[in-house]
């Protein structure tokens, strides 16, 4: 359908999207990146949808409004590593030290460098809570990727590869071993039925908490912005 603008102060981008199944208007915030998409069933003019969203412009803005601001990661801000909030800060030389409270790395490029640093520590992370889980479930898994998803923060495949977001390393390490848990036990039980659920309790422990942290706080994780 294409892209759309609702104007105003400021203009809000529109995603116009048709669906043979809607059977009304609606309009859709994304919770992970802020994407407004007005989606309308078959034969509704667009101009109707478009009506539809500026009849509902102060909801949308007021909706967008209560959304956390996107950090631009750069000198002076503060990313959370692994749960610890760090300020990030501009140093010589051409290394990426971490610290308790900060992270020291070269100006030059510093947004995709701190990201190429960050997936090789989540990859080490990720690596060993699943040789951990997998040792205790008895399976082993074929392979670990690493994606930025926004849509999900684990997979596991038919064939036992294993992929995660990245963004992991972002939030406590319990909760990057919960996702790493709940990924291995899909090797036993590719469902999520109570059998599969009982796996993850037993090779992981109980899990609630770092389930509710990323059901409260999980989108949160996608406000960094490491473009150049």
């Amino acid at each position: 359908m294409g892209n759309h603008v609702l104007p105003g102060n400021p203009p809000v981008p529109l995603l116009l999207r048709r669906s043979a199944r809607a059977r009304r208007i609606s309009l859709r915030v994304s919770a992970l990146d802020g994407r407004v998409t007005l989606t309308l069933p078959r034969g509704v003019p667009e101009r109707e949808a478009l009506a539809f969203a500026a009849e509902k412009e102060d909801w949308l803005r007021g909706h967008l409004s209560r959304r956390s601001d996107e950090v631009s990661v750069e000198a002076g801000a503060s990313i959370p590593v692994e749960g610890r909030p760090r300020l990030l800060v501009a140093t010589p030389g051409r290394r990426v030290r971490l610290f308790d409270d900060r992270i020291e790395l070269p100006a030059d490029s510093m947004a995709p460098r701190l990201a190429a640093w960050l997936k090789e520590l989540a990859r080490d992370r990720l690596h060993d809570a699943c040789d951990h889980y997998s040792a205790r479930l008895g399976r082993p898994f074929r392979r670990l990727t690493l994606r930025d998803t926004r849509s999900r923060w684990g997979s596991c495949t038919a064939d036992g590869s294993l992929n995660f977001s990245w963004r992991l390393i972002l939030a406590p390490p319990d909760v990057l071993s919960y996702v790493a848990a709940h990924e291995v036990a899909h090797l036993a039980q590719m469902n999520h039925s109570q059998a599969f659920w009982d796996e993850v309790e037993r090779i992981h422990g109980p899990y609630r908490d770092p389930r509710l942290w990323l059901k409260r706080h999980g989108a949160e994780l996608h406000r960094y912005r490491f473009d150049p």
